[in-house]
């Protein structure tokens, strides 16, 4: 079953230009993908527990633990540039 659906209007409301020799094809492509959609909402899923994922996952983190860091002038004498007690960066933004 074709679905309709108007493609300058999408577009117009997704704020894209899209060129009028364009409309066609894209309108065929959004077709395809909605009656795909449309065939996957009729399959039976009763009885399917929903799911975020296919498999089980586990996160893979390392306990968050407490320790020493290095000292901070050490840190700041390697740096090459520093203040008393930070690096110096260049701006990210240009101020002009």
């Amino acid at each position: 079953m074709p679905i309709e659906i108007d493609i300058a209007h999408v577009a117009r409301l997704a704020r894209l230009r899209i060129e009028s020799g364009d409309l066609a094809k894209l309108g065929d492509e959004l077709g395809l993908i909605l009656e795909h959609a449309a065939r996957v909402q009729e399959i039976d899923t009763d009885g399917v527990r929903p799911t975020a994922h296919p498999l089980g996952i586990v996160n893979r983190f390392r306990d968050d633990t407490v320790a020493p860091s290095l000292a901070r002038d050490r840190v700041l004498d390697a740096a090459p540039e520093a203040t008393e007690d930070s690096f110096v960066v260049p701006p990210a933004l240009d101020a002009s």
